[in-house]
């Protein structure tokens, strides 16, 4: 059993494929991070705003019920005290106040006749003045000024403390004249429940973080399908597909983008298909104006070579004064045949109907045969190994020689060299001459079509298309032709074949384009 492979093309594919899908999810992904951004923001705010809300409304209502029986206790129980109790006085006293209904702790302070500081507490294990903080301590004993709005000397402060991981209101009072007093109540049970409304709201969170997660993926979903159905049609247009059109439903921007996008496939349609008609016809004027130009051509070349004849023969038969004329009239009716046939093998390219008729060649005795049959041994030098056989077309192959060979000579300078070499799995045979090179501002136009590098000189014995219909061979084998000036001095012309096993670059023929 052979192994499953993958053709470049095929893994080129399934690179774009997977690229696209990328892109795809990455939008996608983004507008779902968006959308849970945006949701998890809002939740978060209004979980943390109800929480702090509700942490200030419980904490609150527990601190004022508190302070507010400690405060009456103090003013029932110590108010009534000696200004000098004994350390009983003050713990009975603080036992009675421990019994309110706030269940908080009771720490009772004063000094007895002898002045030493006697101290009375509800719970020695919990509440000692060693728990009371000192700046509370300070702030309870300060006595203030009486003014008018200040009619009480001492007043009721409080603070939160935290006590091993608990946290706990300690709040205290001084009676005038009498005992300070330091009440501690336990805020556990409270924490407790913002801790569960904590769990509650986070648990809400995460619920609006997944709920918007599910909306945005629907949402990405409806606004990304539009966006892909019309991406799929736009590479269907870049393909040459020009019939492509979306289905357009609904008045949103999706909608009003779908329908610009129609409306502009309908007019490049309809541009392509007027510029088609356009070149077509073009085409089709070139083609038959060549074809008719052949038969008076045909006419005339007969009675110049006649001319031609008489012009050889010994016998001088042609008036002298009239044989220049002669003789221009000779080069011009094969300058114009060799227009004519020039200009059908164009338009065989145009048309797409040049076909290739391959045969094994050694290149070598092509190029020699091509060189021999235009007498141009004495001025080519060429520098081929025998034996090298290649798989072209004979007679297009001698074209693009004959093209590139006469151009050396003709603008160039003797000698011309031809060089073959194999670079991998191509033929490349360089040209190169010995002139002043092309001019920089030349090289970019020397394949272009009846092209003139001086304006000054609108005529040559050419027809101006001798290197486009050499680079047109090039392509439909499957190769190039490249200009360059050589370091050395002189212009080099590259043809570059491919010779591996490929199906070659050809159009199928026409009935009435095909190569004779």
């Amino acid at each position: 059993m052979t192994e499953p492979h993958h053709t470049p093309r095929g893994l080129a594919a399934a690179k774009k494929a997977l690229f696209a899908g990328l892109r795809f999810t990455s939008l996608r992904l983004r507008l779902v991070v968006v959308f849970a951004l945006v949701a998890l923001t809002a939740a978060v705010s209004a979980s943390g705003i109800a929480y702090w809300l509700n942490r200030e409304a419980v904490l609150t209502r527990t601190q004022d019920s508190a302070l507010s029986d400690f405060q009456q206790e103090m003013q029932n129980r110590a108010a009534v005290l000696p200004e000098h109790p004994t350390q009983g006085e003050l713990q009975h006293a603080a036992n009675l106040m421990a019994n309110s209904s706030q269940h908080f702790s009771v720490l009772l302070t004063a000094t007895d006749e002898n002045g030493r500081d006697v101290v009375g507490n509800s719970d020695l294990d919990a509440f000692t003045p060693a728990d009371v903080p000192a700046s509370l301590r300070r702030a309870v004993n300060k006595k203030q000024k009486i003014t008018e709005n200040n009619k009480a000397p001492y007043h009721l402060y409080w603070q939160r403390i935290t006590q091993d991981g608990t946290p706990y209101l300690v709040g205290g009072a001084r009676v005038n004249g009498g005992p300070s007093g330091y009440m501690l109540k336990s805020l556990e049970p409270e924490a407790k429940d913002l801790g569960s409304l904590a769990w509650s709201l986070g648990i809400a969170t995460a619920l609006a973080l997944i709920g918007s997660a599910l909306l945005a993926q629907a949402a990405a979903a409806t606004v990304l399908k539009p966006v892909h159905r019309l991406g799929v049609a736009a590479r269907r247009l870049g393909e040459g597909k020009l019939d492509t059109r979306l289905r357009v439903s609904g008045t949103d921007e999706l909608a009003d983008l779908s329908r610009t996008f129609n409306r502009t496939a309908e007019n490049l349609e309809k541009k392509v298909a007027d510029m088609s008609a356009r070149e077509e016809a073009s085409r089709r004027f070139v083609a038959d104006m060549s074809h008719e130009l052949r038969t008076p051509l045909t006419a005339i070349t007969a009675v110049t070579e006649v001319l031609e004849e008489e012009l050889d023969a010994e016998t001088g038969s042609v008036d002298p004064m009239i044989e220049p004329a002669v003789r221009l009239v000779v080069s011009e009716t094969r300058r114009l045949g060799d227009l004519v046939e020039n200009l059908m093998e164009v338009t065989r390219f145009d048309a797409g109907t040049a076909r290739l008729v391959l045969d094994d060649l050694d290149i070598a005795d092509q190029i020699t045969a091509c060189i021999d049959a235009r007498a141009w041994l004495d001025a080519v030098e060429l520098d081929a190994e025998r034996g090298m056989t290649v798989r072209l077309d004979p007679r297009r192959l001698d074209v693009i020689l004959a093209n590139l060979i006469g151009n050396a000579l003709k603008h160039g300078g003797s000698p011309v060299r031809v060089s073959v070499r194999t670079e991998g799995s191509d033929l490349v045979i360089a040209v190169r001459d010995h002139g002043p090179g092309i001019p920089e501002d030349v090289l970019p136009h020397v394949f272009d079509r009846f092209y003139k590098a001086s304006a000054s000189r609108p005529r040559s014995e050419g027809s101006g298309l001798g290197l486009s219909i050499a680079l047109e061979n090039a392509h439909i084998h499957g190769g190039e032709i490249t200009a360059a000036n050589s370091p050395e001095g002189g212009a080099v012309f590259t043809l570059r074949l491919p010779q591996q096993e490929q199906e070659p670059k050809h159009e199928t023929n026409s009935p009435e384009g095909g190569d004779r």
